[in-house]
């Protein structure tokens, strides 16, 4: 009887905790290293943090091409020295041109109108219409001065392209120098020498240029 109720008692307990473990979640209970935690309390395991080395910064620095500067003095004057960032002489440009811009101008209106009274002087017509400055002037005189007039205009329109052309070739030269070290860097090394050969004294000079060197950025990690 005795070993009955033993017996009864046991299972009575097993009974009540299978239903009280039953009524737990299992998604409620986690086992980390034998012990019981709450799955809110549980925080993600940490990946190996990989850290992932930048190439080697290059600095990209736009070189200076000397056909830009070329190219824009041909179309506008000035606009090479511009690209050069040489300001400074955009006004002696403009100040070059003006010159002989101004002569042609002059020599045209004059050459217009000596060619004008020279017509109506030799072949007739209404004498109202020649310059004052030209009415009582022999035709002959009127005629070289037209010719005069006519090729100082030529000479003028000639000298203005070549001023024109004289804009692009100082483009294009300091277009070519932009690059060049003009720094201490730069040396001349003279000595004496003598000429085995000819078997007479001899001086040689020894020049060193150097061309700027991208400077490296260190590396970024």
């Amino acid at each position: 009887m005795r070993l009955f109720r033993c017996f009864i008692l046991l299972l009575f307990t097993s009974v009540i905790s299978f239903a009280a473990i039953a009524q737990k979640p299992d998604s409620a209970i986690k086992v980390n290293n034998g012990k019981e935690v709450l799955p809110d309390t549980l925080k993600p395991e940490k990946k190996d943090s990989v850290v992932v080395a930048k190439k080697d910064s290059i600095p990209i620095k736009k070189k200076h091409d000397p056909h830009i500067a070329t190219r824009r003095s041909a179309i506008i004057p000035g606009w090479g020295q511009a690209y050069n960032r040489e300001y400074w002489k955009i006004p002696i440009v403009y100040g070059a041109l003006a010159v002989p811009a101004s002569l042609f101008a002059y020599n045209n209106k004059w050459y217009q109108r000596t060619k004008e009274a020279y017509n109506i002087l030799v072949n007739g017509g209404d004498t109202s219409k020649i310059y004052p400055d030209l009415r009582n002037i022999d035709p002959s005189y009127i005629q070289s001065f037209r010719n005069q007039f006519r090729k100082d205009r030529d000479y003028s329109a000639l000298f203005f392209l070549l001023v024109w052309g004289l804009n692009v070739v100082d483009a294009t030269v300091f277009g070519h120098l932009k690059d060049f070290d003009v720094s201490d860097d730069l040396s001349m090394h003279v000595q004496p020498d003598y000429n085995i050969i000819t078997k007479t004294p001899a001086l040689s000079v020894a020049l060193n240029f150097k061309t700027k060197q991208p400077k490296m950025l260190p590396s970024v990690f």
